[in-house]
């Protein structure tokens, strides 16, 4: 990755994570006020309402088909809804309906029918349905007063068809039927149940915060053939219709909108608008600015040795000039090295509580280097500590100190498979650990041939 996308990547995710928090705490905080946010989530608005109607059931739909009669009555039907708003434009509704249906047959229309009427008992029909608010649609407007809906579901229903046939016959569906010329008693039947299709469309009228009214017409679809009392030649299905007027009541805090009279696009804007929004996202901006200032810090490396300024503890290194993990050249053999005194064997001692090699260690170091380049072979580099601290965490510093010397032969020129290293923490001291000139020589380094 290079540093302009490194750049980029921190920023945004920096903005990315506040975002988040800050949704987090909108959604988990339910509103108090009218004073909506974006991202505030549905605790913020009222989203249950309820509702009654009224209206006119009849046997026939508005896009017509074929019906078993040939003349409708106008009945009057009621029901009970009760919504629960999902979002801006879209809601769940449980609805249903009660009353009567009924039809006539036209003899001089239908001069082969022998029945001439029918009236069906709608016990009850239940649904569920989905409503979409195309009103929340328009936003163009802060307000509407006005909105049109859809709705469409699946829903369960309970009737009893009453006929009564051209010869006077009655067969009512619920009880028994009765002929003119004999008191024969047919068994007892029960309420039909079974299940139909409800779409629908309307319009509603917001009367106050509280008060919709509402002009809806939905036609249902009876998955079966009987919803009439009469069995038609063929496959089709029975169906109705009601179209009603009704109130609905939002329910909730009055201190709380609407979600379905709701307009996100306003409520963007007015949040747009809110100062104490403004400061936040200054401050985000100072925000991004100082973590793109400490990438170009990061960035920077004056003398060009590879190590950024920020870590480079020895600045102004000549060009070309090799360095160590932090900026400082590394050492150069020495004269000493080459001595008959220097076998490259000798012990290796560090400060307290350290893994950095001493500049007196060099020229051991140096001649173990050269030994090992030229005469090839293999050596394991045991580390050592005094008995101060635990017993864990001085195994893990002479461990640091072995490794520490490896780092320097193989920075030298060895080949990295030619030394070992172990760590033996407070194992094998060399002095007694009761006196700190005793502690001093156990804190070390013995180099070995393997």
């Amino acid at each position: 990755m290079n540093y302009s996308t490194l750049k980029k990547s921190v920023a945004l995710s920096l903005v990315a994570l506040t975002g988040v928090a800050t949704l987090a705490v909108a959604q988990d905080a339910p509103a108090t006020t009218s004073s909506t946010k974006v991202f505030g989530g549905r605790g913020q608005y009222r989203t249950w309402s309820i509702g009654v109607n009224a209206g006119v059931l009849a046997p026939v739909i508005a896009i017509g088909g074929t019906n078993d009669f040939d003349k409708w009555d106008v009945n009057l039907g009621y029901g009970l809804n009760i919504r629960k708003q999902l979002g801006h434009s879209f809601a769940l509704e449980l609805a249903g309906v009660r009353g009567k249906v009924s039809g006539t047959n036209n003899s001089v229309l239908s001069p082969t029918s022998t029945v001439r009427e029918f009236e069906t008992e709608l016990q009850y029909a239940v649904d569920l349905r989905g409503v979409v608010n195309l009103g929340s649609i328009d936003f163009l407007r802060r307000e509407n007063s006005v909105g049109f809906f859809l709705t469409a579901g699946a829903g369960y229903l309970a009737y009893a068809p009453k006929v009564t046939y051209t010869n006077g016959n009655v067969v009512d569906w619920k009880g028994r039927a009765l002929g003119p010329a004999d008191d024969r008693h047919d068994s007892p039947k029960d309420y039909v149940k079974g299940f139909y299709i409800p779409v629908g469309a309307g319009v509603k009228f917001k009367v106050s915060e509280r008060v919709n009214f509402n002009l809806g017409y939905t036609m249902n679809f009876v998955d079966a053939d009987n919803f009439d009392g009469v069995y038609a030649k063929g496959t089709t299905k029975d169906k109705f219709s009601y179209g009603y007027a009704g109130l609905e009541f939002s329910l909730g805090s009055s201190a709380k909108p609407s979600l379905e009279w709701s307009n996100p696009l306003a409520t963007m804007y007015d949040e747009l608008k809110d100062p104490t929004l403004r400061q936040e996202v200054e401050a985000l901006k100072n925000r991004v600015s100082n973590v793109e200032k400490s990438v170009e810090d990061l960035k920077k490396d004056t003398d060009g040795d590879g190590v950024a300024d920020q870590f480079d503890k020895c600045p102004g290194t000549p060009a070309g000039t090799a360095v160590d993990g932090s900026g400082c050249p590394l050492p150069k053999f020495t004269a000493a090295a080459d001595s008959s005194n220097v076998t490259g064997f000798e012990k290796i001692g560090f400060d307290f509580n350290s893994s950095v090699l001493k500049t007196e260690s060099y020229p051991t170091l140096d001649k173990l280097s050269s030994v090992l380049r030229e005469n090839g072979g293999k050596v394991t580099v045991n580390g050592y500590a005094s008995s101060e601290g635990t017993a864990a965490y001085n195994l893990k510093l002479s461990k640091d100190r072995a490794n520490s010397v490896k780092t320097y032969l193989v920075n030298s020129g060895v080949n990295a498979s030619q030394v070992a290293t172990k760590g033996l923490g407070e194992a094998n001291p060399i002095a007694s650990n009761d006196t700190e000139e005793g502690r001093i020589q156990n804190r070390r380094v013995e180099t070995a041939r393997n």
